[in-house]
């Protein structure tokens, strides 16, 4: 039986575990259509078939041998170029550390290797993660499948171009300000950012200010659940049944006021996509009521601190502080100037945000925004290397919900569930639920029921 390219994740994991279909076949078949997208996407910053055939290989003498696969045994799943992988290219987007190769492989890609995922390559993504578009010096754009001139977003852009195109059904990603749920909303697919302490990298990496998190990308809710198990081991599964049941009666509150800006724009598209859903949660049975604002902009700053001091603090292999883009060699730059006093009021300000929004959101079970206050941007839409206070200020106008998220610690979910023709072409909106910490089963399962009434196209427009 040849294989299906436009398979869930747990539709292939399931074929190879039965001896349907062979790893090898469906690691050949993800290569092919990587390379044949590549050209258009630029959604690798290197393809590894060497690896992954061997990878595949062994998953098929293991099922040989009657022994028990892993849970993603077969699933192609690239890993975003700003997690090391032992003997693969690491060089994080930046042109200051072209040719790197790293040297060790990090846990988080450790377990998803282990559940028998093939690494097909790495993905894209904008130097060191921090702009919410993937632009990164010397290299294509990543664009998002939908409009070849616009962008995937960021920083997880690789990664959610590869899963909107169809190339894998799953995908390693990451998430510090939204970058797993933007580039998943610009791509039309499921991003959901775990709450803090869920899915850890220790001793390899440690949490830091907590901002920033692992997960991944996928076409489905299952297949996201999925992806969460394998990365938090301690939950057993536990994510994977919650997709599968249904929520319960929850009380939803929606808002599409910006939170970090007060002069974002909210285009009509995104604002009607939270209010469809916002009906269609109605339907389904929920109370829906207004959110209050989870606090006001001006308070954002303590994310600030903490994001451009981690700009300043990443290491760099020698004098190379010419070779970074502009917007990096701002934020360092910046980051050099907030002393170890105003960190640690940067960080209680964050423990004291967490405990304001908990109390204006009290009672809510999840809230409702748009992903993002525009359409996906046209490529170089955000970007002013120019000016990089001015491209930092578009950055937050144009996402100005994801980082509650970090700053809260709270799961938060970016879905797909609405379409709107903008300037004559038909893309995404994502629409974004952010639940109460801790509570990841519940905002997956009320995903899977939305996705249930509502399903989404499998992929985007075919690649022009």
């Amino acid at each position: 039986m040849s294989v299906d390219p436009q398979a869930s994740a747990v539709e292939v994991a399931r074929r190879v575990r039965s001896g349907e279909w062979s790893a090898v076949e469906v690691a050949r078949a993800a290569l092919a259509a990587a390379e044949a997208s590549e050209p258009l996407l630029a959604a690798f910053a290197s393809l590894t078939p060497e690896r992954a055939l061997a990878q595949a290989a062994a998953v098929d003498a293991a099922r040989g041998r009657g022994e028990e696969l892993g849970p993603l045994a077969g699933v192609p799943c690239p890993i975003k170029d700003l997690t090391e992988v032992e003997g693969l290219p690491f060089e994080a987007g930046s042109e200051a550390l072209a040719g790197n190769v790293a040297v060790r492989t990090d846990p988080v890609a450790a377990r998803l290797v282990t559940a028998g995922a093939l690494v097909i390559g790495k993905t894209t993504t904008p130097e060191f993660g921090f702009p919410c578009y993937t632009e990164p010096a010397g290299r294509q754009p990543t664009v998002t499948p939908w409009d070849l001139r616009r962008g995937a977003g960021g920083s997880s852009g690789g990664a959610a171009a590869a899963v909107g195109a169809g190339v894998v059904p799953l995908a390693h990603a990451s998430d510090g300000g939204g970058s797993i749920r933007i580039p998943a909303a610009s791509c039309g697919i499921v991003g959901h950012k775990p709450s803090r302490g869920l899915v850890t990298a220790m001793p390899m990496r440690v949490q830091g200010a907590g901002l920033a998190c692992d997960g991944v990308v996928s076409r489905t809710v299952a297949d996201t659940a999925l992806g969460l198990d394998v990365l938090a081991p301690a939950l057993r599964g536990a994510l994977g049944a919650a997709a599968g049941r249904e929520p319960g009666r929850l009380r939803i509150g929606v808002t599409t006021v910006p939170v970090i800006s007060d002069t974002a724009a909210v285009h009509p598209v995104c604002a009607d996509a939270a209010a469809t859903v916002a009906g269609w949660l109605a339907d389904l049975g929920h109370t829906v009521v207004e959110a209050p604002r989870a606090f006001p902009a001006e308070r954002w700053a303590a994310f600030d601190a903490v994001w451009t001091t981690g700009a300043a603090s990443i290491p760099l292999p020698g004098p190379v502080e010419d070779l970074l883009t502009p917007m990096t060699a701002w934020l360092r730059a910046r980051g050099r100037q907030v002393s170890g006093v105003d960190y640690a009021r940067a960080l209680a300000a964050i423990q004291l945000l967490e405990w304001e929004v908990a109390e204006n959101w009290a009672g809510l079970d999840v809230v409702l925004t748009p992903t993002l206050a525009q359409p996906p941007a046209f490529v170089g839409g955000l970007r002013n290397d120019s000016d990089p206070a001015a491209d930092f200020a578009a950055q937050i106008d144009y996402t100005p919900w994801t980082s509650v998220a970090n700053l809260t610690g709270r799961p938060s979910i970016s879905l797909p569930l609405v379409r709107a023709e903008v300037d004559g072409v038909a893309l995404p909106i994502g629409v974004m639920l952010t639940g109460v910490l801790g509570r990841d089963d519940v905002l997956l399962s009320l995903a899977a029921q939305l996705e249930a009434s509502h399903p989404w196209p499998a992929r985007g427009v075919e690649p022009r």
